[in-house]
């Protein structure tokens, strides 16, 4: 029961902290993760907050499992409802960055955060999230190797992204560069000991992330996927 809580404690702070990171770089507004470029473009062409476009986007992902034959997990669900209204309340209690160093700040301040939030609601070992499950399902369907189907995927939402509006900048570069050594720095420390994955069993590979934080099958290991 102990244990149990620690997860589900983890998982809800993780996914709060992780929209709360969010919207640290989006303040820091020098350039976002291609899913968050997307999001914002969005947000440009339909006039909705950010929050209900992010939750939107992520229940259209979800709906894409269904031919990939994808179960989400307890935390694929809580990953769709927190982390958009987390990151309207970011947005709502951070002030607006009043010089280029301040912005900075926010920027290197949102990753380090991210990285931090990410092995909090991944080491409570809860599901994937939409856009990462979506990614592992067709892998894992078609057989393509996994860096192949992710850089599709990101390639394609950002370019769509971008085209609609969204900022493009040195955040998108350093998310896509430092994101995956800084969250396998804080996973290993935050994992909850013991207990079961979505799936019902520890995951066999040593995980990578991608744009969600959640946990990918190490790309080395070539058509294995994650369970």
């Amino acid at each position: 029961m102990l244990l149990m809580s620690r997860r589900v404690a983890q998982l809800l702070v993780g996914l709060f902290l992780y929209g709360f990171a969010i919207a640290m770089m989006l303040e820091g507004a020098l350039g976002a993760s291609p899913w968050d470029v997307l999001s914002q473009g969005v947000v440009l062409h339909t006039g909705l907050n950010f929050a209900i476009v992010t939750n939107a986007i992520g229940v259209v992902v979800l709906l894409l499992w269904i031919p990939i034959r994808q179960k989400p997990g307890v935390g694929t669900v809580a990953n769709v409802l927190l982390i958009g209204p987390s990151i309207e309340v970011g947005l709502w209690m951070l002030p607006e960055p009043d010089s280029l160093v301040a912005q900075i700040l926010l920027l290197a301040g949102g990753l380090v955060l991210l990285a931090i939030a990410t092995g909090l609601y991944i080491g409570a070992r809860f599901g994937p999230g939409p856009r990462d499950g979506l990614m592992t399902g067709i892998h894992r369907r078609t057989g393509w190797p996994i860096w192949a189907v992710r850089t599709s995927i990101e390639v394609t939402v950002l370019a769509i992204g971008w085209a609609l509006g969204g900022t493009v900048g040195l955040g998108t570069l350093a998310f896509a560069l430092l994101i995956g050594p800084m969250v396998n720095v804080a996973l290993p420390l935050l994992r909850v000991p013991g207990g079961d994955t979505a799936a019902g069993r520890a995951p066999a590979t040593s995980p990578t992330v991608g744009n969600s934080g959640d946990p990918l099958p190490n790309p080395a290991l070539g058509a294995q996927a994650r369970p």
